[in-house]
């Protein structure tokens, strides 16, 4: 009988301990909330409205598909400028033509440097493209580069040759399968893609070489693109970047690999057709195939500031840039 009261009173203690512990875990939990809500009380005091969102994950559950009838609608609520909160990360979302002139231009080195997403820094090159480089010396040597001299009308114009091409080519086997059905946006897309390839390096590699570079380049770019596109849990949660959760900066990395080595082949090519040539200056006045960026990057790395010298690391990341985001824009 003893035995017995003493087994009761020992589970009495035992259920009193777990109670005590799941009351003081909840009390400390809602004291911990409270806190953190007050906090973000008092820092968004000064931020724009907004919709309410969810705890942890904010406003990630309510995002719909059609992202920008979805801020339309959210601008008729909040107005032409609010916030959002996706999971850890706060977005200010700017839908009036005057407040984005005030954003983009009247302030915009304020508004230079940018959040890269998670999967962006594997395949960035150290933040030397001109997209994830920090407003300074450098990213200013870079837009120099792109607007006053790569993409100057004299160099689009030098380039008329390699474009021309490509769109006879493409008139051509429209033209020789008349009769027959064939995709006109398949057709359309390999048109942009050799216009693409062939202003980058277009007057560096011929024949069949240039067919299986083209082919391998698609690929990579093909698949860099729908990483680039795929939802990203550490982009809103940077404390589980490390753990790449979803495994999409390990295959940006295996991606941004293979990209590098088509771009050393590129290089290593056009770098043994001006030592044939002598010179790039020599190279260039004997034939216009050798004009493309590729050449005309490898030039301005020689003749640059040494203040703020166009690396080679640079020629790649640019040629990146370049890639993606036209390749991006035909599909």
């Amino acid at each position: 009988m003893i035995r017995t009261i003493k087994y009761l009173l020992e589970d009495i203690n035992m259920d009193v301990s777990a109670t005590i512990l799941v009351t003081l875990s909840a009390i400390f939990s809602v004291i911990w909330y409270g806190w953190i809500y007050a906090k973000s009380m008092k820092r968004t005091s000064s931020l724009p409205p907004g919709p309410r969102g969810l705890p942890l994950i904010g406003n990630l559950a309510s995002l719909e598909p059609d992202i920008h009838s979805y801020f339309a609608k959210l601008a008729q609520t909040h107005g032409p400028i609010f916030k959002l909160q996706l999971g850890y990360k706060l977005g200010i979302v700017v839908t009036s033509p005057s407040l984005a002139s005030e954003v983009l231009k009247d302030h915009d080195i304020t508004f230079a440097n940018r959040d890269i997403p998670d999967v962006s820094r594997a395949m960035d090159y150290g933040r030397s493209n001109i997209v994830a480089t920090p407003y300074g010396p450098e990213w200013r040597m870079l837009r120099k580069v792109c607007v006053a001299k790569m993409l100057s009308n004299a160099t689009l114009d030098s380039l008329y040759p390699l474009r021309s091409r490509e769109v006879r080519n493409t008139i051509k086997y429209i033209y020789s399968h008349a009769g027959s059905p064939i995709n006109v946006g398949d057709q359309l897309f390999l048109a942009v893609f050799n216009v693409v390839t062939s202003m980058l390096w277009g007057g560096t590699v011929h024949g069949k070489d240039r067919a299986s570079s083209g082919a391998e380049f698609r690929g990579v770019v093909a698949e860099m693109t729908e990483l680039l596109s795929k939802p990203n849990v550490s982009d809103f949660f940077p404390s589980l970047a490390r753990f790449d959760l979803q495994g999409v900066v390990k295959k940006m990395r295996g991606l941004a690999m293979k990209l590098e080595q088509i771009f050393e082949k590129m290089i290593d090519e056009r770098l043994k057709v001006d030592e044939i040539n002598g010179t790039r200056d020599a190279a260039r006045s004997r034939s216009t195939e050798c004009e493309d960026f590729l050449g005309f990057l490898l030039k301005l790395k020689d003749e640059g500031d040494p203040k703020t010298p166009l690396t080679m690391t640079h020629v790649k990341a640019l040629l990146m840039v370049c890639s993606l985001f036209a390749l991006q824009f035909s599909w």
